[in-house]
């Protein structure tokens, strides 16, 4: 059996980022939150969270009737291991080629050129 793979799928991401803005939440609120932007079962998410405190990104603890969940990694961590896996696996781990893909595809804008220019200029 293969292990499991501990990125985070695009279900997971979207749960994960209604728990990190909550910091503390349970599954009948992202439910609802998730709800409100598409149809959803609750089953569904209540799925979804108990993969993700599988994989590590989440812990529950038992509050009155309710599992209350909680992330175990900040998402600033999460994001720059999801950015170096796919920088790893798409670019064989370099940046400069994701860049230059970046900008050949012309879909940045003047002022996120300007930025890119800034961020590279501070960096020197």
């Amino acid at each position: 059996m293969r292990p499991r793979k501990s990125t985070l799928t695009d279900p997971e991401l979207q749960i994960m980022k209604i728990v990190w803005r909550l910091e503390k939440t349970t599954v009948r609120a992202v439910y609802e939150e998730l709800l409100e932007r598409r149809k959803i079962a609750y089953t569904t998410v209540m799925t979804v969270m108990r993969t993700l405190e599988q994989k590590g990104y989440l812990k529950s603890s038992q509050d009155e009737r309710a599992y209350v969940y909680q992330p175990t990694r900040p998402k600033n961590q999460v994001i720059k291991g999801m950015v170096k896996e796919f920088v790893d696996r798409v670019f064989n781990g370099s940046a400069e080629r994701l860049v230059a893909h970046l900008l050949e595809d012309r879909r940045l804008s003047e002022s996120e050129l300007r930025e890119i220019a800034r961020l590279i200029g501070k960096d020197k």
